[in-house]
């Protein structure tokens, strides 16, 4: 069978891309790769929460399944919205990578070495309040563009330090461009480390195909986290972090919220059992909302606004 993956033309992007055309090649499957650019790679020079945080990523990607130009579409499943288009579902959730964030700096080998009002690249606002709540002294400046890039103007001392997804250095070998990566301790986002796989509900011959590339733990993994970060009506640039671990029967969860500027947030851990991964991310989110989540998302969003 042939298969067209729409693929945004980063380089990371490409890399995701080419590794699923690689595992269905050696299903047996013919593979084009069709690249597009989408909204959040051509607007650069403002912060996403400010065009629009869900779908950045994929709309354009889901425009061409949706007009028959491509069977499916790869993504970080942390850009992925929890709440689809008529006709799109998500299909496949792969193998999980590194799940963590990573400080990488030329001159500084960990966040507290870093010095008091050093400049810290992110696009992230959760990453944004979960460094300042513990370095508020820091000036946390939007870093936009493919990873290359943010690399470059790490390099030229642009920034001090900047943070990336681990899963991402990973991938594209990115430790060896700089002189120090330093894995952290944050909370991460829903779904990071994780490729997700969207497809149209209508072409069942290709969800037949594809559905080997499914893995059950991280199924499990990222269902409590997208059903955390919905019931919140989080979107993927809220300032909310959520991590679910399974072990044998049981699955922790971590999970933080809060103003962007790290002055309030809210923040718990808890464990449930694996039988109930489809209900732990509701009840989660439930619990966190009876503590003023809503209202304190709302106050982060005004906040986000005026960055």
């Amino acid at each position: 069978m042939k298969i067209r993956i729409a693929s945004r033309a980063s380089a990371l992007a490409l890399w995701q891309t080419e590794h699923i055309r690689d595992l269905l090649q050696n299903a047996g499957h013919e593979v084009e790769i069709v690249t597009m650019k989408t909204k959040g790679d051509v607007i650069l020079d403002t912060p996403l929460a400010k065009i629009g945080g869900k779908g950045l990523f994929t709309k354009e990607l889901e425009n061409a399944m949706l007009s028959g130009a491509a069977d499916i579409a790869v993504h970080s499943l942390k850009d992925v919205p929890t709440q689809f288009e008529a006709g799109l579902k998500l299909a496949c959730v792969c193998t999980r990578a590194d799940t963590r964030d990573a400080m990488l700096s030329m001159k500084y080998s960990s966040l507290d070495e870093l010095p008091h009002g050093a400049r810290l690249g992110t696009t992230s606002l959760r990453r944004r309040m979960q460094i300042l709540a513990r370095r508020p002294d820091l000036e946390i400046i939007s870093l936009r563009g493919n990873v290359n890039s943010r690399i470059e103007k790490l390099k030229r001392g642009d920034f001090d330090a900047i943070i990336l997804a681990m899963a991402g250095i990973n991938r594209l070998g990115l430790d060896a461009l700089v002189t120090h990566v330093a894995p952290l301790d944050t909370v991460p986002a829903m779904g990071q480390g994780a490729l997700g796989i969207e497809a149209t509900t209508a072409n069942a011959e290709i969800l037949t195909a594809i559905d080997f590339l499914n893995d059950e733990k991280t199924i499990i993994e990222t269902t409590i986290e997208r059903a955390f970060v919905d019931t919140l009506n989080g979107g993927c640039q809220a300032p909310i972090g959520v991590h679910a671990e399974l072990s044998g029967e049981s699955v922790k969860v971590r999970a933080v919220l809060g103003l962007v500027d790290g002055s309030e947030v809210l923040s718990d851990e808890k464990t449930f059992a694996k039988a109930d991964y489809e209900s732990a991310g509701v009840t989660f989110a439930n619990e966190f909302i009876a503590r003023g989540a809503k209202e304190l998302l709302a106050r982060a969003e005004e906040m986000a606004n005026n960055i």
